[in-house]
């Protein structure tokens, strides 16, 4: 073998080990593993456990807006959240803190997450404001999305990235609308920082492909009523739940979360 093949030959080997070692990391963390450090204190009897604190960051929809002004916050998918937690683990002592403001945007809110959502201690963030972020548009909206992963990962605190529930207005089938796109960049984000992925529009999407109105899961044209806050639960139980659990986990109607959603 020439000097020159062997060069080339090394080359074309160094390469594959880089699309490997790329293709690998280049994901969002696995829900299996991801939060197994949340769920050993939710699981230990007193007086092992400790109190665990998970924070919900966003817009009007983590606060529970449904027809505004009415805030239905106890159908809202944070509380929601909560008693799906305590069916599983009965001795935890939890907190579902909603840190969200009904208008706001990743812009916004990434503005207060040290001072306002850091400062509960969290175990884990939830972050969701795709919605709202149609307005600023993706680079903008990335921005701030990058602030928040960034300062909370500096923190030793685990993220969870959610993709938006739906909107009426939007054609949430093509790649082409708005909300789509930010849905899509944020499953980049969660990918580039190996972090959690609660794709809720994904989940939606193939309710769509089901047959499932989406109508029927509305308060109004952007807000989920309860039944479309319960799926959304069922896809970030996917992250609290064990594996174990979530397959005897009940999704709601219309939903096929044990086939469809993503890690």
């Amino acid at each position: 073998m020439t000097m020159k093949n062997m060069f080339i030959r090394c080359g074309a080997l160094l390469s594959a080990a880089l699309f490997w070692a790329m293709s690998c990391v280049a994901q969002p963390a696995s829900s299996d593993t991801y939060l197994a450090s949340l769920r050993e204190p939710m699981n230990a009897r007193w007086p092992l456990n400790r109190t665990v604190n998970i924070v919900f960051h966003g817009h009007s929809v983590p606060a529970g807006y449904a027809r505004t002004p009415v805030v239905a916050t106890l159908d809202a998918y944070p509380y929601q959240t909560l008693v799906t937690i305590k069916k599983y683990y009965p001795n935890a002592v939890v907190n579902t803190i909603t840190t969200a403001i009904g208008g706001e945007d990743a812009e916004q809110g990434s503005a207060r997450f040290a001072s306002e959502v850091l400062t509960h201690r969290p175990d884990v963030v939830f972050i969701d404001y795709a919605l709202n972020d149609r307005k600023l548009g993706l680079e903008r909206a990335e921005k701030g999305w990058r602030k928040m992963i960034e300062e909370a990962l500096q923190a030793g605190v685990k993220v969870v990235l959610c993709t938006p529930t739906p909107d009426l207005s939007a054609r949430m089938t093509s790649p082409d609308d708005p909300l789509t796109q930010h849905a899509e960049m944020i499953r980049r984000l969660a990918a580039e920082y190996h972090v959690g992925l609660a794709d809720i529009y994904a989940e939606f999407v193939a309710m769509i492909g089901r047959g499932a109105r989406i109508a029927d899961y509305m308060s109004q044209s952007n807000h989920p009523n309860a039944a479309g806050h319960q799926v959304a639960v069922s896809v970030i139980a996917k992250w609290i739940l064990t594996p174990e659990q979530y397959a005897d986990y009940s999704a709601p109607a219309g939903s096929n979360l044990n086939s469809t959603a993503s890690d």
